[in-house]
């Protein structure tokens, strides 16, 4: 590998954020074996949840870039949960639920923001994942989307 992860992060100009304390009853991340189960995180701008509804009052660019802070966020938890980025042997999946209403469809094209930004710091081969990407009612707090991921660690 080329350049380190953490290299691409500060080309990037990407600071990562320490690990937010749950809303609720869960934990911000779980790992067993080889894998590690992100919790969802929600879109934040200025430190408080992104509100919006796409199609209503926030367009697909603004989604793309709210899914893009979000995936600065997972990495962020990514790396408390695992000690070093640079671990991470594939980015495996994301669900994307996108607070959209019934006629926007292009919730593939915000979670884009965060699919892109993966496989800028982590490379095609281990940042490329599955993925879906879902359009719901609503999202706690009104946040405009949230994100949760799924990666495999090396031994």
């Amino acid at each position: 590998m080329s350049a380190s992860v953490y290299d691409r992060l500060q080309q990037l100009g990407i600071t990562l954020p320490p690990v937010a304390v749950p809303a609720a009853a869960y934990v911000p991340f779980v790992r067993t074996g080889n894998l590690v189960f992100l919790s969802g995180h929600i879109a934040k701008k200025d430190g408080k949840p992104w509100v919006g509804q796409l199609g209503k009052d926030t367009d697909t660019a603004t989604g793309k870039a709210a899914a893009r802070s979000i995936a600065i966020d997972l990495m962020g938890t990514l790396h408390a949960a695992v000690g070093d980025l640079n671990k991470v042997k594939r980015i495996v999946k994301l669900m994307s639920l996108v607070n959209s209403t019934g006629d926007f469809t292009e919730q593939h094209l915000v979670t884009n923001g965060a699919s892109e930004l993966f496989g800028e710091v982590f490379g095609a081969d281990v940042g490329a994942h599955a993925r879906s990407a879902f359009g719901v009612a609503q999202i706690p707090t009104g946040s405009c989307v949230e994100i949760e991921l799924i990666a495999e660690i090396a031994d």
